[in-house]
């Protein structure tokens, strides 16, 4: 388990704060994310889990055992941390085999010659990198280096993987497959791992837990479901995904767990969280995913959640249709499928389920 409590690192004669007094956990055998902009202090947090960075303030522990602590005055070196790093650039020899480049931290901690030998050929093995051990790095492809950077960490059987925008210098399918690939490798090691990135897509398909970052503070955190489906702040709604944002009135609940809201072109029923309590009149957020819009010729049978519009843009784009909508003043995307005929200037009816709106406070944003 890695454990961070109160962590601050400031930067220069004005003390930049890079990252403000974050805490998380990340279970034993789970990959959890930091995900945000650039500057957020993802890539900050994540060196000072290694060691790279020392923080100003606060504790990192990781398996129970306190490797930095401000107030304890403790600092473990990196190499006594047993993590392995995974980097965007690769940081691969050039003038190395793959069974080199593998085996090299290995003859650096002076292991015997046949140690070595079965620890690279077994990392090389897992990355799927069979036959390629006397080729030379420089011979290789983009995800190839990446499975070489991959097996040196594994290699050195780290307790965890700390793993620094790996796929950011890949190609888009590259960085498919790899990510499938880093998913499969973690969960078959069962490897607690912490990885950053600010590729949204990324953070969803391989966490278990996504952090979301902005100017050096975490704003939420919760599995990829949580975060897409129910963002409990602006921020994290836009930054991950597309979001339809509308501000509303609250009026009142239905059964505890809808909202009866009034928006500038329509009332909207949307799904409320128990634990939210608004005032009659109270300013709040709905907001309703692209996909979550569905377009016919004729109004939805339900009644509920049903307005009229037409189509200012439609743009075919494969997986979906992405459409642009005017509801009177308001605009509204919609995702919807390949094969519904949609053109531009067409008079439709929008449907919304209301347990697919969400809501957040206005004081959210």
């Amino acid at each position: 388990m890695i454990e961070v409590r109160a962590l601050t690192k400031t930067y220069g004669r004005d003390g930049v704060t890079a990252v403000d007094g974050i805490d998380f956990e990340v279970p034993t055998g789970t990959i959890l994310t930091l995900l945000g902009p650039s500057g957020c202090g993802k890539t900050t947090s994540l060196r000072c889990v290694a060691g790279l960075e020392k923080a100003d303030a606060g504790e990192i522990s990781l398996f129970g055992d306190i490797v930095y602590s401000a107030e304890k005055n403790i600092a473990l070196h990196p190499s006594k941390r047993q993590v392995g790093m995974i980097f965007q650039s690769y940081a691969i020899w050039p003038h190395m085999t793959v069974y080199q480049n593998v085996a090299y931290p290995l003859k650096s901690k002076k292991m015997p010659r046949d140690e070595i030998r079965r620890r690279a050929y077994e990392a090389i093995a897992l990355v799927n990198l069979e036959g390629m051990e006397d080729r030379p790095a420089p011979k290789l492809s983009g995800g190839q280096q990446q499975r070489v950077a991959l097996a040196r960490a594994i290699a050195g059987d780290p307790k965890i993987f700390l793993l620094d925008e790996p796929l950011s210098n890949l190609d888009a399918k590259l960085r498919e497959e790899m990510r499938g690939q880093i998913r499969i490798l973690q969960r078959k090691l069962g490897i607690t791992s912490l990885y950053v990135t600010h590729d949204q897509v990324e953070a969803l398909s391989i966490s278990d837990q996504i952090a979301i970052m902005d100017h050096g503070e975490i704003l939420e955190l919760g599995s990829p479901r949580d975060i897409y489906l129910h963002p409990r702040g602006l921020f994290a709604a836009n930054f991950v995904g597309l979001t339809n944002v509308m501000s509303a009135k609250w009026l009142g609940s239905v059964d505890g767990n809808q909202a009866r809201l009034e928006t500038g072109f329509a009332p909207i029923l949307c799904q409320q969280d128990p634990q939210d309590n608004f005032a009659a009149g109270e300013k709040t957020i709905v907001l309703i995913r692209p996909e979550n819009v569905e377009l016919s010729a004729q109004p939805h049978a339900s009644g509920v959640n049903v307005w009229q519009g037409r189509v200012i843009s439609s743009v075919f784009l494969g997986e979906y249709i992405d459409c642009t909508i005017s509801c009177g003043d308001t605009i509204i995307r919609a995702r919807v499928n390949p094969f519904l005929a949609v053109e531009d200037g067409t008079e439709v009816y929008l449907h919304a389920p209301p347990e697919r709106c969400s809501l957040i406070p206005d004081r959210a944003m």
